[in-house]
This record gives structure tokens, C-alpha cells and sequence, in this order.
């Protein structure tokens, strides 16, 4: 019980992202699609913002799945993908290996964003809680299923085994923390301005019209408060 009553830190946490690829998106019916990628781009970024160790994992690229989502690669240009042919993650001994160094490090908390939920997502985490003593948490609204019940029952069968549901913005606030935290304050911001839809539109309202923070216009574009003034 101990483990689930720890919030999430930069220090205990380490990411996986499970299939996020193409032919994968084309199946899910549980979210929108497009809505999946924002927030699977945002869980990235948070991840980059806290320097969270982060796994990609892919299968079958070449074969069937397509490959990752250019915008993730984006977020992380340098790390190697984990390609396997099992669609359980866990199966393959390179993805066992990653996470391994992370929980060496005390990281022993395995967020979770991956297609499909009922699939590779839920083999993943059971196997994983049943050979480990990792807690997983499974990113809700950055993973998808083939059916809004295929979802939600894979999901609920996941709770059933010890898995912790959250949603990516929960994710990065966790990881934030406190406001007074502003080595990464900025990168929330940008995080949750570019991402966050209401949030962030709140975010900027907030900027401009209560801090009278002032914009800036280029070529008739608006591109932020400008920090010179």
C-alpha cells in the first residue's frame, strides 16, 4: 500500500512508450485521434522538462505498424527505439534491460502510454507487475483501444491488478509539484499553453490581460508575451 500513497517525483519515475505508431492510431476508436497524439506529444514533453529516463518501444514497423509518430522522435531525437516482434513489451529482453537501469535507480514508478490498451498495454503491465516490484501507471487519455469497451474493460482490468490510472496532465502537475519550482516552471508553462486546450488558453488570457504581459506580432502572427518587455 505504501507504494500506491507515493505521488509521483522527477526522481522515482521512468516513462515507456509502447507502439505509438501509425498503423496502431488507424485501430483505436476509444479517443480521437488526434487528440491521442497531443497528448502523447505532452506526456513527452513533460518527460523531456523533468529529465525522465524514457523507453520507446515499437513492433513490427517495417512489417505492419508504420513508423513512431515524427512528433515524439522530435521530443527525443537521441534515444534508440526498442523494436520486437512480441506484442507484449515485456517479452523482449531490450525493453527489460531499460527499465531495469531506471529502477536501479530508485525509479521504480513505470509510466505507461502505449496501443493498444487491451493489448500490448495490459500484457505489459501484468507482466511486469507479476515479475517485478515496479507500480505502473497507466496513462489513460495518451493510450488508446479498439473500442471504447475495449478500453475501459482493459483498463478496469488492469486497476483490478494493482495498475494506477492517470491522465497526462495529472502526470506532469505531479511531477511539478510546487510552483515555486522554476527551473522547469517555464517548460510547464509552454507544456500546458501549446497542449492543454482550456488550461492553456486560461494560461494566456492570464498573461496578457491580467499581467499585461505584452505580445509580440511577426508577419501577422502572434507569437507570445515578449519577454524583453
Amino acid at each position: 500500500m505504501s507504494a500506491y500513497l507515493e505521488v509521483l517525483t522527477p526522481q522515482n519515475s521512468q516513462l515507456i512508450f509502447i507502439d505509438q505508431q501509425p498503423q496502431m492510431a488507424f485501430g483505436v476508436q476509444s479517443i480521437d485521434r488526434q487528440v491521442l497524439k497531443n497528448n502523447v506529444v505532452a506526456l513527452a514533453k513533460a518527460a523531456k522538462a523533468f529529465n525522465i529516463p524514457t523507453t520507446i518501444t515499437t513492433v513490427e514497423t517495417n512489417g505492419f505498424s508504420g513508423n513512431t509518430y515524427p512528433e515524439l522522435l522530435a521530443v527525443f531525437p537521441e534515444n534508440k527505439l526498442l523494436e520486437r516482434s512480441s506484442m507484449n513489451s515485456w517479452d523482449d529482453q531490450n525493453v527489460r534491460d531499460a527499465l531495469s537501469v531506471g529502477a536501479a535507480q530508485g525509479r521504480k514508478k513505470v509510466v505507461v502510454s502505449g496501443l493498444w490498451t487491451e493489448v500490448c498495454n495490459l500484457t505489459f503491465a501484468l507482466s511486469c507487475l507479476k515479475d517485478t516490484d515496479y507500480t505502473i501507471y497507466m496513462v489513460a487519455d495518451a493510450s488508446g483501444g479498439t473500442s471504447v469497451d475495449a478500453h475501459k474493460y482493459a483498463m478496469d482490468r488492469m486497476v483490478q491488478a494493482g495498475v494506477v490510472p492517470v491522465t497526462w496532465q495529472q502526470v506532469l502537475l505531479e511531477w511539478q509539484r510546487d510552483w515555486a519550482r522554476k527551473e522547469t516552471y517555464e517548460d510547464v508553462m509552454a507544456i500546458v499553453k501549446e497542449h492543454s486546450g482550456a488550461y492553456g488558453m486560461g494560461v494566456d488570457y492570464a498573461y496578457t490581460m491580467v499581467h499585461k504581459a505584452p505580445e509580440r506580432v511577426q508577419h501577422g502572427e502572434r507569437i507570445g508575451p515578449n519577454p524583453a518587455k
